[in-house]
């Protein structure tokens, strides 16, 4: 099936798009210029649950003063694995794992329903499927600019990309 229209992405910088926060509001993602972004689709019932989600809330509290922040997207597109509601999404992470970043509206990262916002952090990066997000908690770390730096798979552990990050903050 050769390339797909969702390669075609005109935006240059993450701070173009706005996405749904939990609740369906507007967020525009240029409030985040000037921060380092680590986007992660989660789930709340995935062998990789526990570990990424203590993990990203360690790497937020010790790095959300210098500039990081973590955006957190719900999906339900791999075996199923986040079958509430982004709401549902939410208050499992802030209550379990004490998150304090933001959890967006559940989206869908493949396919041609897949969030704007997915086709570009795509776009700029491919994985070991190509274009495809392959599982829950696909890692994307963002620049201050709004670029795409780096693709990390759903079994890289947030804290072992901790030095790219201080990278990404000039913290090196």
């Amino acid at each position: 099936m050769g390339a797909s229209h969702s390669q075609l992405v005109s935006e240059k910088s993450i701070h173009e798009f706005t996405v749904k926060d939990s609740r369906g509001k507007d967020v525009d993602l240029s409030l985040y210029k000037g921060k380092v972004l680590l986007i992660v689709n989660v789930a709340s019932k995935c062998g990789f649950t526990d570990t990424n989600y203590t993990q990203l809330t360690e790497l937020y509290n010790k790095y959300k003063d210098k500039g990081l922040e973590i955006l957190a997207f719900p999906c339900n597109q791999f075996l199923k694995q986040e079958p509430g509601t982004s709401k549902d999404a939410e208050e499992f992470a802030c209550t379990r794992y004490k998150a304090e970043y933001p959890i967006f509206k559940k989206v869908r990262v493949n396919g041609p329903e897949a969030e704007p916002v997915y086709k570009f952090l795509k776009a700029s990066k491919t994985g070991f499927l190509g274009n495809r997000i392959k599982w829950n908690f696909t890692k994307f770390l963002v620049d201050k600019d709004g670029h795409v730096i780096e693709r990390y798979s759903p079994t890289t552990s947030p804290l072992s990309i901790e030095a790219d990050i201080k990278k990404a903050l000039g913290e090196v």
